[in-house]
């Protein structure tokens, strides 16, 4: 899958850039037909906090529907679990709602399968 990674405003480590990358990778396990993505990376700055929170977005292309998730966490690495998490439901749901749209209908009064009946006879020796 193409990643389009963004760090706003600060320089993303080439280590984090990669384990998001695979991460990602791993969700064409579940629908092979994601064409691309784009990821972003946020510091949130709050007043009260010493700590900066790390924000993830990403937002999945797909065929038909595009697919989107922010999640936050103390690391980059927490919030891209949470996030894949998300992913891989949101994947499946759609993956599914594809799949129920393209079966075919069954008209009404049609059985949907034949009952086959065995028949057995007792063999004499």
């Amino acid at each position: 899958m193409r990643l389009q990674m963004q760090a706003i405003h600060f320089d993303a480590d080439p280590k984090l850039l990669t384990f998001i990358q695979q991460k990602m990778d791993k969700l064409d396990t579940f629908y092979d037909r994601i064409t691309s993505g784009e990821v972003f990376l946020r510091l949130d700055k709050s007043d009260n906090a010493k700590l900066h929170t790390k924000l993830l977005e990403v937002k999945l292309y797909v065929p038909g529907g595009t697919m989107f998730v922010r999640e936050q966490g103390t690391t980059f690495e927490e919030a891209t679990d949470l996030a894949i998490d998300t992913l891989k439901m949101q994947v499946k749901k759609f993956k599914d709602k594809r799949n129920k749209a393209r079966a075919p209908k069954l008209a009404e009064g049609v059985v949907q399968a034949e009952e086959i009946a065995v028949i057995t006879e007792d063999i004499e020796e």
